[in-house]
């Protein structure tokens, strides 16, 4: 799956509108990663919406590819901002049943986390493979390592 740069540029540049705090926290475009994560499994009417909630997701429990806010109280505030905007994005496609799906992931792995329980990265990756019927299967492990570079 080729994800376009304009994905970033939307999520980076639609949280900067949204208010200057989010703009503050936004990294300088040269140390921006592009690297997509788990939107290469799932359907591409999706990639925008998952990135922006794993973007999101990041914010809480691991290295942002766009955002380093200065504290943590900013993090979980844009973490909530871009899981919120994320879960609007999908729904924008039409699809009430990958909301619930996405809501019920992020829901799932602030229980993991909260309980020191591994299991995210591959919850993110079944989620993101239901709503792409294993468009790509074998990126699951593409995935998974790349969430672990930026989680741990």
């Amino acid at each position: 799956m080729v994800v376009t740069v304009d994905l970033w540029e939307t999520i980076a540049q639609e949280a900067a509108a949204e208010s200057p705090i989010w703009a503050q926290a936004l990294r300088p475009e040269a140390e921006r990663d592009h690297e997509p994560v788990f939107s290469p499994l799932a359907e591409e009417r999706y990639a925008l919406g998952l990135e922006t909630i794993y973007e999101g997701y990041l914010l809480h429990y691991g290295r942002p590819r766009l955002f380093s806010p200065h504290d943590d109280d900013t993090a979980l505030l844009l973490g909530d901002y871009l899981y919120a905007h994320g879960l609007v994005r999908v729904a924008e496609t039409g699809t009430v049943q990958a909301v619930a799906e996405l809501a019920a992931l992020i829901s799932r792995c602030a229980q993991l986390r909260a309980d020191g329980l591994p299991g995210d990265g591959e919850a993110w990756a079944e989620t993101a493979a239901k709503l792409g019927e294993g468009r790509e299967p074998d990126s699951v492990g593409t995935a998974l390592a790349a969430h672990r570079r930026r989680v741990g």
